[in-house]
C-alpha cells in the first residue's frame, strides 16, 4: 500500500485467518479505507505491517510529519482489549510504550503508539534472561495505583474462564483427575477474590509481548489490564516456558516468585489452577498440574 492512498493494504496472515474464523470479513473489507484515512488524518507514512501479526489489530511502523517513529494499531474491539489505552495512559511510560493518542472509529480503536527500536522481541533471548525482565517489568507495573472503578476485577476474567471449563464436554476435562481438577477450579476461584492490596495487573506479559527499545532495554506491549492479585500476572511467562515447567515446576516458581518479590507457596496454587483450568485445550499441563497439587 502507497502510505495514506487508499491503494491494497496488505493484511498479515494472523488477522487475516482470525477475520474468516470469526465471521468479522465486514470489518476486514473496511479495514483499508480506515487505515488510509488514519494516515491522511494523523499525517503518517506508513510502513508495511508486521508479520504474521496479531489475530484482531492490523499494526504497522509509521513516521510523523516531524519524522518521530510511531506504531500505528487499529483494532477490532473486543472485550479481552477493552482497556488496552487506558492501561497504557495510567502507565505512563513505565515498563510500557507510551500511548500517544487513541480514538474510536465504529468497531475500531486507533491507537498512536510509541515505537520500539530495534525491536526485537525477548521471545529471543534466552529463558533465565527472560525471567529476569518479566520480573522487573512487572515490579514497576504493580507500582501503579489504578483509578477506582477504572478496569476489570481479575475475578470477572476468572468466572468467566471457570464457567467456559465447566461448559467443556467431560473427555476434555478427563486429562486431570476429577478430584484435582475439582480442587483447582475451586482454588481458581477462591485466589482471585479482591483484596485490599490488589494491584493493576497487565495479564499478558510474556516473553512475545517485550520488545527491545532504546528509551529502555525492554518495554512491555499488549497489555489486558485488571485489577487483582500480583502473583496472577507472572502466570502467561511460566506457561510460555513448556520445557521448564514441564522438567521442574517447583524450581521455576520457586525462582520467579523470588524475582517478583512474590510468595513461592501462593504462586504454586495459582499456577496449579491455572494448569487444571488450562489442559483442555493445553493437554501438557495436566502432568504439570498434577506435580504442582497440594499435600
Amino acid at each position: 500500500m502507497t502510505p495514506g492512498s487508499g491503494g491494497d493494504l496488505r493484511i498479515p496472515a494472523n488477522l487475516a485467518g482470525s477475520a474468516r474464523r470469526e465471521g468479522r470479513l465486514g470489518w476486514l473489507e473496511a479495514l483499508p479505507a480506515l487505515v488510509s484515512q488514519t494516515a491522511g488524518r494523523l499525517g503518517l507514512v506508513l510502513g508495511e505491517p508486521y508479520e504474521p501479526g496479531g489475530r484482531n489489530a492490523w499494526v504497522a511502523p509509521g513516521r510523523t510529519a516531524t519524522g518521530d517513529d510511531v506504531v500505528v494499531k487499529v483494532a477490532w474491539r473486543h472485550p479481552e482489549a477493552r482497556d488496552e489505552a487506558e492501561g497504557l495512559r495510567l502507565a505512563g511510560g513505565e515498563g510500557m510504550v507510551r500511548l500517544l493518542s487513541e480514538e474510536s472509529c465504529g468497531e475500531s480503536t486507533v491507537l498512536l503508539l510509541e515505537r520500539c527500536v530495534p525491536g526485537t522481541p525477548l521471545s529471543e533471548r534466552p529463558e533465565p534472561e527472560q525471567d529476569l525482565v518479566i520480573a522487573g517489568l512487572l515490579r514497576r507495573l504493580w507500582q501503579v495505583s489504578p483509578d477506582a472503578g477504572s478496569f476489570r476485577s481479575l475475578e470477572s476474567m476468572c468466572r468467566r474462564w471457570t464457567e467456559e471449563y465447566a461448559a467443556r464436554p467431560d473427555h476434555e476435562r478427563s486429562l486431570v483427575d476429577p478430584g484435582l481438577a475439582r480442587e483447582g477450579i475451586a482454588l481458581f476461584g477462591s485466589l482471585c477474590r479482591p483484596a485490599p492490596d490488589d494491584v493493576l495487573l497487565c495479564t499478558d506479559l510474556h516473553a512475545g509481548n517485550v520488545l527491545a527499545a532504546t528509551r529502555e532495554p525492554w518495554l512491555g506491549i499488549d497489555p489486558k489490564p485488571y485489577v487483582g492479585d500480583r502473583t496472577y500476572d507472572v502466570l502467561q511467562h511460566l506457561l510460555n516456558c513448556r520445557s521448564r515447567l514441564a522438567r521442574d515446576p517447583l524450581g521455576l516458581v520457586g525462582r520467579m516468585a523470588d524475582l517478583a518479590g512474590l510468595e513461592a507457596d501462593r504462586l504454586r496454587l495459582w499456577l496449579f489452577a491455572r494448569c487444571v483450568q488450562q489442559s483442555p485445550g493445553w493437554p501438557f499441563l495436566a502432568p504439570v498440574a498434577r506435580r504442582l497439587a497440594p499435600g
